[in-house]
């Protein structure tokens, strides 16, 4: 079929396909099963150049100590919330919000 052969080939979306030659939004779908063309389904092309690659990889680079650092931060948050229950409790708070009263 032609218009799978045109999706298949990546010059046109299934949005393009459909208003090119006025068919329904479910047809691409349909013909796309129905002729077991799996491989099409929600199809995306991307191109990407080298330098954007590059980049990709410097911010995948950048993002692993954030990751850490936030992990820390939030177990550094963790500790210090315990602290503060072991504190209101030994001290005959009812709770931390007692102890931050006061």
């Amino acid at each position: 079929m032609k218009i799978l052969s045109e999706l298949s080939t990546g010059k046109y979306t299934k949005s393009q396909l459909r208003k090119l030659y006025s068919i329904a939004p479910t047809n691409i779908n349909e013909w796309i099963r129905k002729y077991e063309r799996v491989d099409l389904m929600n199809t995306r092309v991307m191109v990407e150049t080298k330098d954007e690659i590059t980049r990709l990889k410097a911010l995948q680079k950048e993002i692993e100590p954030l990751k850490k650092l936030l992990l820390k931060k939030d177990l550094d948050q963790l500790v210090h919330d315990a602290y503060l229950e072991v504190a209101a409790q030994k001290l005959g708070y009812k709770n931390v919000l007692e102890l931050k009263k006061n």
